[in-house]
């Protein structure tokens, strides 16, 4: 099972293995503060992504569908978190505002459709 959540929010039991998929640490959180099996940089959207994005130079659309094309670069490492998903919950830790909107919420989707090939 993949689940995303919120960096800010407390770590739950049910959490499972905890990764933090931003390219940047959180604002305001101590890195001996998060509750963090790993911190994945390899699956984060590039720089200029992000920003064209935030910069509302985007939309989501837009976004998710460029998003995924960077994400087709980095197969091996998305079958190997998808593989950890089989065997245990993986909840994938973001630190945007936006719960609706994010680039945790396609990198989940696009990591719950490789466990399925």
């Amino acid at each position: 099972m993949i689940q995303c959540k919120r960096a800010y929010d407390p770590a739950e039991r049910d959490d499972g293995y905890r990764i933090l998929v931003d390219k940047l640490w959180p604002r305001g959180i101590k890195k001996t503060d998060l509750a963090c099996d790993e911190w994945c940089k390899a699956l984060t959207p590039s720089t200029e992504l992000r920003k064209a994005y935030h910069g509302e130079v985007i939309d989501f659309a837009t976004f998710s569908k460029s998003y995924r094309d960077e994400l087709a670069q980095h197969q091996a490492e998305g079958e190997r978190i998808a593989a950890l998903a089989k065997a245990q919950t993986v909840t994938l830790l973001y630190g945007a505002k936006n719960t609706e909107q994010n680039h945790a919420l396609v990198l989940a989707d696009w990591l719950r459709n490789l466990s399925i090939n």
